[in-house]
């Protein structure tokens, strides 16, 4: 772990340094992914507007989801003043959403946006364009050794770089469970937390991960309240 100053590019109080097929990369723990060389910020499953989602059918959130995941989307730009943000799929949560954005919201989304490029992958619950907002759209993008994309490909995928599967990591300490989100990779690859507030998150060794990792590589870098924790495979519990 790393206390950072505020200089461009450098790490933070509280993050982790990791490398995936071969590049540096530091976990934040907001939850987002900076790539100091390439100062890149990768961020996945904001699900926006999931409130507003629920609310069409019936079932009633309180309607702040997006505004708590803007302030947290604005606090981890301003620490690392990123060229390049990706939003790694699901960034809204269902195709008219990002035409339900209120309009402040949609004002200070492209406030965050202003001077850096911007590239929105499209994910399962976002498979087109956001409306009325800039920046660049791609299914993936491939940078270097690194592919940038929503779902994890089956196999091996060197240098993938994705959402989706929402990870968590469970562990027992003095016979207590701690259940936290956490960014899950084995060196070769990566899957990112989700980032929205209304987002729930599948323990990293249940099924929809087998096959993913190299199970005795496999780390959780899980998140506290304001520390990144890294947690080797055979510490982890199932649930």
């Amino acid at each position: 772990m790393h206390s950072g100053d505020h200089r461009l590019g450098e790490p933070h109080g509280g993050t982790v340094k990791t490398v995936i097929a071969g590049v540096e990369a530091v976990c934040d723990p907001a939850g987002a992914l900076y790539f100091p060389e390439m100062r890149l910020l990768a961020v996945s499953d904001l699900h926006m507007e999931k409130g507003s989602s629920f609310a069409r059918r019936g079932m009633l959130l309180p309607p702040y989801d997006t505004g708590v995941t803007l302030d947290l989307l604005a606090a981890v730009i301003a620490r690392y003043h990123p060229a390049t943000v990706i939003s790694l799929g699901d960034s809204f949560h269902d195709p008219e959403a990002s035409a339900r954005l209120p309009a402040l919201y949609a004002i200070r989304l492209r406030g965050l946006m202003a001077g850096r490029e911007w590239i929105w992958i499209t994910g399962n619950h976002d498979p087109h364009r956001p409306v009325h907002l800039p920046g660049d759209v791609a299914g993936e993008l491939a940078l270097g050794p690194l592919v940038f994309r929503h779902e994890p490909q089956s196999g091996s995928a060197p240098g993938e770089i994705a959402g989706h599967l929402h990870p968590a990591a469970k562990i027992v300490r003095r016979g207590r469970s701690v259940r936290r989100s956490c960014f899950a990779s084995d060196g070769e690859r990566l899957i990112m937390p989700a980032f929205g507030a209304y987002t729930g998150a599948l323990n990293v060794l249940d099924r929809a991960f087998r096959g993913l990792f190299a199970e005795e590589q496999l780390l959780a870098f899980m998140l506290g309240a304001d520390r990144v924790y890294t947690i080797g495979r055979r510490m982890l519990f199932p649930g």
